[in-house]
């Protein structure tokens, strides 16, 4: 039975190209394609009293916590000698925000959510609807199945896990070090504080000697803090690449 309907999805339904196109990103035909349309669906696009499942918002809390489970244990298997500290920063590193972000994007998410989606796309929602993918992924073939999935179509597809071992992504620290070996005096301040899709966004600035080098507006203040000091790290000329240089128009928060 469950062969006929993914049968039919493919030729059949009237969201078949929807199939056809899933197919060659996660692997298979869903039964249930509704669920994974609703994976690409952003909040903004409604208004309606079905707010909260009319969009991919609870998709991407499941999601999240199945791809935080999946990565955990792949990376326990993967070191099995490699104390607590290592595995969580490893972890972070794999599932942090700008990750998912740019794994979404090599994946080709911003088709699948400029097909439903009105409003003009930001990076952010690419990591949000690869969370929100995860956890369809998750409720339609269960957990081993999606961790077959995590593991081959999205860890050893789009991530260099030994690169990441080696790759020190708290800026923050690292610019802290930098201006107490070269005398300089930093200070970090939230220099604005406003509503953003009904929650709480800091716009974080970097001070180094009195004049502001990075600036990042995130919806956690500690986020914040380490994207302007990315920025202000590539502003000094400590760092010859990333995302600081990116516009701070909201198209990397």
């Amino acid at each position: 039975m469950r062969f006929i309907l993914r049968l039919y999805n493919l030729h059949f339904h009237p969201d078949k190209e929807l199939a056809r196109r899933l197919k060659q990103l996660i692997g298979f035909v869903p039964i249930h394609l509704s669920l994974f349309k609703l994976a690409f669906f952003h909040k903004s696009t409604f208004t309606s009293r079905d707010y909260a499942v009319a969009n991919n918002e609870r998709l991407e809390f499941l999601g999240d916590a199945v791809l935080s489970t999946i990565v955990g244990e792949y990376l326990f298997k993967k070191y099995p000698t490699s104390d607590e500290g290592f595995l969580t920063k490893m972890r972070s590193k794999i599932v942090k925000r700008n990750s998912l972000d740019d794994i979404a994007d090599k994946m080709g998410l911003d088709l699948f959510l400029a097909n439903y989606n009105q409003t003009r796309l930001s990076k952010s929602m690419l990591g949000n609807a690869l969370e929100a993918l995860v956890g369809a992924v998750y409720i339609e073939v269960g957990y081993q199945k999606t961790r077959t999935f995590v593991v081959r179509r999205i860890l050893r597809k789009y991530l260099d896990i030994h690169e990441l071992e080696s790759f020190d992504d708290n800026y923050k620290s690292q610019l802290l070090e930098w201006c107490q070996k070269n005398g300089r005096a930093i200070e970090y301040k939230v220099v604005a504080k406003y509503k953003s899709e009904k929650r709480d966004k800091f716009k974080v600035a970097v001070f180094v000697d009195g004049k502001k080098h990075g600036t990042a507006d995130d919806f956690n203040k500690k986020s914040a803090e380490q994207l302007a000091s990315e920025r202000a790290m590539t502003a000094l000329g400590i760092l010859s690449n990333g995302m600081a240089g990116a516009e701070e128009n909201g198209e990397y928060n």
